[in-house]
């Protein structure tokens, strides 16, 4: 089903910007789901980009003409025999609301009235409508639900994103100060890096503020962004308070100062000065000025920058005012992508807990063996000297390497005994299954690898593809080992988890035959830390590696 973008006049540049962002989208979503997708404005109902397909123009299209206005949510809408439709809302830079939506292939038919009753539907006929069919990989209902949620997510956060690095830019562009003050912004403004912290850009902001405004002292107030009850990763579960000059006011005397002033993310800079006759409610006669600015993006408020007597003891003006608020500004939009880029890693983490209780739940007996192997992939990772990111990818490839399970057939899956050539043909499908239920999530790409070849064999003997040797990748090659041993060392309800001995021994045969022998070196080496992971079950752990895991002592080798 292929639909073709809408045309642009020369000229017209309005309409160029928008159709070159939404085609942007429409690529994107072509490679998520397989199938191309049509744009709806919300305020006019009308077609912005694509089109071509009759389905558009048939009752489907007709329905959701009638009832985009309606659609303010990731959702799969119009449900049908054969196929749902997805409707997505996005928009382009300039904020202007669209539906991007999409028929998607939902099962295979066994009925022929169903084609002919979805080809109805579709504006197409049967013949065209089982070539459309032919055309995509069904994805059930329930799958589809998860993946346009985590889609829709995505595209949320990279719509905000954008929109913040605007107004960073429109920020920088209406900067016309002196050469420390524009020296001082340019230097915050390089360190804009996820990878760098508020504390740390924080500090740097202070030191080079109290180069640039005359005040006695500078104070960094960074408000709570979550509780500790609701994260997966670090974030911070407390205010923090970041100050250069003598200290005049500690945090609690901060924050009843801005509860006196009644200081929201939307109050933009405040100008307080004071003599010494001050009136008699102000409750801080140590605050001669004082300039207070938001961190604040939108309503969401991430702290507060202050500086306090001026230390010639004039007034605070609408310059050092300016400055104070571009750089609180600059420190809220770098507070706000710190913190959307932890929600997506905790929609991410919520994606992958779902995965692991699907297959707990898919097989009961094997409970807890996916986060044992993640777990003790993660000892080998570091005893390997593998980095702090490979760890981490290392611990999600083994929460979800056993996800293909979920297709195979519960008679096979929980059989109390041993399997026919058919049915362990049939569950070596199961690294495949896998790959294919998680390969259109981006952000679970770097464990696909990890998923598809973790039954391979250092002599070429496992599957799915008979790889050997380097050819396996080496995160595979790790979860491989982990795998065997919680395999071999657990029980199970048709027998008994094997004696260590024995396993020991099945190791030091298989070294260099079935498994990596660098990999198995590491296994006898970390030996007494992974006994102990294997008998001690999760309690709460966070997907957050480095929350938990014992720090490597090893020199990283592996990238």
């Amino acid at each position: 089903m292929s639909l073709a973008a809408t045309s642009v006049h020369e000229g017209d540049e309005e309409a160029h910007y928008v159709d070159e962002t939404l085609s942007i989208l429409q690529s994107e979503l072509r490679e998520w789901f397989g199938v191309e997708f049509t744009f709806w404005s919300r305020e006019s109902g009308d077609i912005v980009l694509g089109g071509a397909h009759p389905w558009v123009q048939g009752p489907l299209g007709t329905w959701l003409t009638a009832h985009v206005r309606e659609i303010s949510a990731p959702q799969v809408v119009a449900e049908h025999n054969i196929f749902a439709l997805v409707a997505i809302p996005v928009a382009d830079d300039r904020g202007r609301p669209c539906i991007a939506a999409a028929p998607v292939v939902t099962r295979d038919p066994t009925l022929a009235d169903e084609v002919a009753d979805d080809a109805a539907w579709l504006a197409c006929d049967e013949r065209q409508a089982m070539n459309w069919l032919r055309q995509q990989t069904p994805t059930p209902v329930a799958m589809l639900r998860r993946l346009v949620q985590a889609v829709g997510g995505k595209i949320e956060a990279e719509a905000r994103s954008r929109r913040l690095e605007y107004e960073v830019a429109k920020i920088s562009d209406s900067l016309a100060s002196t050469y420390e003050e524009i020296s001082l912004l340019y230097d915050v403004t390089q360190n804009l890096r996820i990878s760098n912290s508020e504390t740390e850009l924080g500090d740097r902001a202070l030191n080079r503020l109290a180069e640039c405004i005359p005040a006695e002292n500078l104070a960094l107030y960074l408000a709570p962004v979550a509780k500790e009850s609701e994260i997966t990763y670090r974030a911070r579960t407390e205010p923090q308070l970041l100050m250069r000059g003598d200290p005049i006011l500690d945090l609690d005397q901060l924050e009843l100062m801005f509860h006196d002033l009644h200081l929201g993310p939307g109050s933009g800079p405040v100008v307080v000065n004071r003599n010494k006759t001050a009136a008699p409610r102000w409750r801080f006669p140590s605050v001669r000025e004082l300039m207070v600015a938001p961190l604040s993006e939108g309503d969401r408020l991430f702290g507060w920058l202050a500086a306090f007597n001026h230390r010639e003891e004039k007034e605070f003006g609408t310059i050092e005012a300016s400055l104070l608020n571009s750089v609180s500004a600059i420190l809220g939009v770098h507070g706000c992508n710190i913190d959307l880029y932890r929600q997506q890693n905790e929609l991410l983490a919520s994606v992958v807990r779902a995965l692991t209780s699907a297959i707990d739940a898919k097989d009961p007996y094997t409970c807890g063996h996916s986060d044992r192997v993640a777990r003790i992939s993660v000892r080998l990772a570091q005893e390997l000297g593998c980095s702090a990111e490979t760890v981490h990818t290392l611990y999600m490839a083994g929460l979800v390497h056993d996800i293909g399970k979920i297709g195979i057939a519960d008679r096979v899956l929980r059989k109390p005994g041993r399997l026919t050539e058919a049915e362990f043909e049939h569950i070596k499908l199961h690294p495949e299954l896998g790959y294919k239920i998680l390969c259109d999530i981006k952000q679970l790409s770097d464990v696909l690898p990890v998923v598809l070849h973790h039954h391979e064999q250092w002599d070429g003997r496992g599957y799915p593809h008979g790889l050997a040797g380097e050819e396996i990748p080496f995160l595979a090659r790790i979860c491989a080992v982990a795998d065997a041993y919680d395999a071999m060392s657990s029980d199970r309800p048709y027998r008994k988890g094997m004696p260590e001995e024995k396993v020991v021994a099945i190791f030091r045969e298989g070294a260099g035959k079935q498994w990596d022998a660098e990999v198995v070196n590491a296994f006898f080496r970390a030996l007494d830390d992974i006994r102990d992971i294997s008998r001690r079950e999760r309690a709460g752990l966070s997907l957050d590696v480095e929350r938990w895991a014992t720090p490597s002592v090893s020199t990283p080798l592996h990238a």
